[in-house]
């Protein structure tokens, strides 16, 4: 550690305060001029200061509670679900019981604090305990160690730290609007690769009448163990022109069932339930990983001859991009719904076998390379999200900025903190 630094935990140069809910069921509680912020809120927030939340409370749903209005500067932190996000309120603000407050004393910067804690949650989320969702209580929240330079320092330190934030924010930015564009244009290929007017050599045909389709096994907990556990496939795992086998569930088939949902390589695969712009979305199942099932989240088309899996594929695909799937969904709690039977209707164009093939191999060489280029973005994005935490961890072992040994220690300021607080605790029991 630095010369001049010290290592102390944050209850000892902050005021740790929980927060509290008033009873949601009472409308008079809510709707008020009182800031209150939840964890959800700061998951939501961007840039270093927060305000309010998306909901307020009235005078009396703030008497109603144990939640305490913490002053301007009070850095919040939330402290489960999920633990790690973090603001300072720019005003007077609560907070409900998911988030622990921390009010810097005098000579510690909460900007200091805000970037020291963003550099610490992963420390901090190791910190948690629970079983239904990790938390920290107060006592943890109290006891996180914190490295604290002379208050000048702190002052330099959070000048070079936003100064090299701001530049990578703006090459972050720069590459999402790039990554965007891409998305962009790989629904117009994907759109555009089937001609609107069909040509005379086409036939357009329904899906029904180009394919076998079905929905795969239903899940229950009977099915959750077993003697015969077998993986599948569930919309998890189904993305666009991709099946990601990270994480495969299993469960229990008697072998009759599993041959009977047991996915062949060339079986299209797609979503049955989505959000509304991603209904439909397509994959091909290629035999990884093998010896694999599906659930009925997913449809299974399986081409009947003259219709390629990768003809299909690019069908449904265009399908989902323009929209068509919406036009035949059901919407229940956000999530769109495509029922097998509605599928089944759906116009399916089928051209020659050769054109197939060759449309196919035309727009693949095109979508190649755009999938090229949005391999080179996350590249530079994940360099991007690394040189920050190289940023931060500068910051905190002494090497962004240049000490001074003129600073004041940090030692004398935590003296004046101890003193101070005895003071007032001293205060307390005289009044008492």
């Amino acid at each position: 550690m630095p010369s001049g630094w010290a290592r102390v935990r944050i209850g000892d140069v902050c005021d740790v305060v929980g927060g509290s809910t008033p009873r949601t069921g009472i409308a008079d509680n809510w709707g008020g001029d009182v800031s209150w912020v939840t964890p959800d809120d700061l998951s939501r927030h961007e840039g270093t200061y927060i305000r309010q939340g998306r909901r307020s409370l009235t005078q009396l749903g703030y008497e109603s509670c144990s939640a305490t209005l913490m002053p301007r500067g009070a850095v919040v932190f939330s402290s489960r679900a999920p633990i790690g996000y973090v603001a300072i309120a720019s005003g007077p603000v609560c907070t409900s019981q998911g988030c622990k407050s921390f009010v810097p004393l005098e000579g510690l910067l909460s900007e200091y604090l805000y970037w020291y804690l963003r550099h610490a949650t992963p420390g901090i989320q190791a910190m948690g305990t629970g079983t239904t969702f990790k938390e920290i209580s107060k006592a943890t929240a109290s006891s996180i160690q914190l490295v604290v330079p002379p208050f000048s320092e702190q002052g330099r330190i959070v000048v070079a730290i936003e100064e090299h934030f701001s530049r990578l924010d703006a090459a972050e930015a720069t590459l999402r609007s790039a990554e965007r564009k891409c998305q962009a244009l790989t629904k117009s290929v994907v759109i555009n690769a089937i001609p609107r007017g069909v040509p005379t050599d086409w036939q357009v045909k329904s899906v029904a009448e180009t394919g076998e389709t079905g929905l795969g096994r239903q899940r229950s907990p009977k099915y959750h163990s077993g003697t015969n556990m077998k993986p599948y496939l569930r919309v998890a795992n189904v993305f666009e022109d991709r099946i990601d086998a990270t994480d495969v569930m299993q469960m229990h088939f008697d072998e009759a069932d599993f041959e009977r949902f047991r996915l062949r390589s060339g079986d299209v695969l797609l979503n049955e339930g989505q959000s509304p712009e991603l209904l439909g979305r397509p994959a091909i199942y290629r035999g990884e990983p093998p010896d694999v099932a599906f659930t009925n989240s997913l449809i299974r088309f399986v081409p009947k001859p003259g219709v390629t899996s990768e003809w299909a594929l690019l069908v449904f695909r265009r399908h989902m991009h323009a929209g068509r799937f919406q036009q035949e969904s059901r919407i229940t709690t956000n999530i769109a719904h495509l029922a097998l039977g509605r599928f089944r209707t759906v116009e399916f164009p089928v051209p020659p076998l050769e054109v197939q093939e060759r449309v196919v191999a035309s727009t693949r060489l095109t979508l190649d390379a755009v999938d090229r280029q949005v391999d080179q973005i996350d590249r530079e994005i994940a360099a991007i999200r690394s040189l920050r935490r190289a940023v931060l961890t500068a910051a905190f072992s002494g090497r962004l900025v240049p000490q001074d040994p003129t600073d004041e220690p940090a030692s004398v300021l935590l003296e004046r903190i101890a003193a101070s607080r005895l003071a007032k605790s001293v205060r307390r029991r005289r009044t008492a």
